[in-house]
């Protein structure tokens, strides 16, 4: 939401954006509006941060309000959240970006019941893969354009890496929410372990959110020297990791329907080995731009991680590969067919050919 705000912004268009937060929320840009402080519930595996109630409500019906909006863009419409109270007050042109890929949420059970009125309102639907498409074919009954999530792609590759790196005994980068299960950190460490007999001098850099007292104090003692946590990082300094390491690691055991963090990846020049799921390969053109491993399996995954950190050609052969596929992710790509969406959700609401002039979006 973020690089689509700013890629519509560099394009002329006027572009707020209504999210979570509160006035001592650091860093924000100007164009976000907060909308006080959101409850974090279990969600798809992870952990979602939902508002909703009166006073959600009529943040939401002011900030509509005022903005004027040619056309209002959410995301995730069906758990509770702004993204759904935005379906049910507002009364122009609608465009909702579907993410899951998961069809057993007891939110998306509500599609067919309660929810279905608010969001046959929908003027314009967007799927981040296919996998994503299909739960909206088979919950909306209707369909959905297939546009991927972007990467700005320069950011990436033009970033500098951390101080003391590339490091002579290589490194492996990973980034997500290390204490969740499905984001596959057990097989890594599984990995990690097996190939420190060979490499002493072999760094695991963690970035992300986690417990990491409990994260160290449940690992072998032999492995705690060669992992460092550097918690939660902006942008910057994640595309500073991703320049850093020599290979990147994305070993999820499930419920992904995209893989932004491999675009990422890709347009920072790392070379990849992920989990083979179906949403990775398909990021990942079928195996051509990163090595797939078998899910959970941290024999495989040692084994596909050592034949990348030995082999130098290998990793330019990935890294090649990376950059052609990444290319076609860059947001100055992927805004073109979301504006296409934007135009003609508002042609269809009003009954009217679009206007010439940028909309305002949000």
């Amino acid at each position: 939401m973020r690089d689509l705000a700013e890629t519509l912004l560099a394009l002329g268009h006027t572009v707020s954006v209504l999210a979570p937060g509160d006035d001592e929320t650091a860093d924000l840009p100007p164009y976000v509006v907060t909308a006080g402080r959101a409850v974090p519930i279990p969600y798809n595996g992870s952990v979602a941060r939902l508002q909703f109630g009166l006073v959600s409500a009529a943040r939401v019906r002011r900030w509509l309000r005022d903005g004027e909006f040619d056309v209002v863009h959410v995301h995730e419409p069906a758990p509770p959240s702004l993204s759904l109270l935005a379906c049910m007050i507002h009364d122009g042109p609608l465009v909702a970006t579907f993410h899951a890929a998961t069809t057993r949420s007891r939110f998306l059970l509500m599609f067919d019941t309660v929810l279905q009125p608010f969001l046959e309102k929908l003027t314009g639907r967007i799927a981040v893969s296919d996998a994503a498409r299909r739960v909206v074919v088979e919950h909306l009954g209707g369909d959905a354009v297939v546009i991927p999530n972007g990467v700005r792609v320069a950011s990436f590759a033009e970033a500098e890496p951390l101080p003391g790196y590339p490091r002579p005994g290589g490194a492996i980068g990973f980034i997500g929410r290390y204490g969740e299960p499905r984001k596959g950190m057990g097989a890594l460490v599984e990995a990690l372990a097996m190939l420190i007999d060979d490499r002493s001098d072999l760094e695991l850099l963690i970035a992300g959110r986690g417990d990491a007292a409990e994260f160290r104090a449940g690992l072998p003692s032999a492995l705690r020297p060669h992992i460092r946590l550097l918690g939660q990082v902006g942008e910057p300094d994640k595309a500073r990791l991703l320049r850093s390491v020599d290979v990147f690691c994305a070993p999820n055991t499930g419920q992904e329907s995209f893989g932004v963090i491999l675009l990422e990846a890709m347009a920072a020049r790392a070379p990849i080995v992920a989990s083979e799921l179906d949403a990775f390969r398909r990021v990942l053109g079928g195996g051509a731009a990163g090595e797939l491993v078998a899910v959970g399996d941290g024999e495989a995954l040692a084994a596909a991680l050592a034949a990348v950190l030995d082999d130098p050609r290998r990793r330019a052969r990935l890294t090649s590969a990376g950059a052609a596929v990444v290319a076609q992710y860059d947001w100055s790509v992927i805004v073109t067919a979301v504006l296409r969406v934007y135009e003609l959700a508002i042609a269809g609401a009003q009954g009217a050919a679009p206007k010439a002039a940028g909309p305002k979006s949000s």
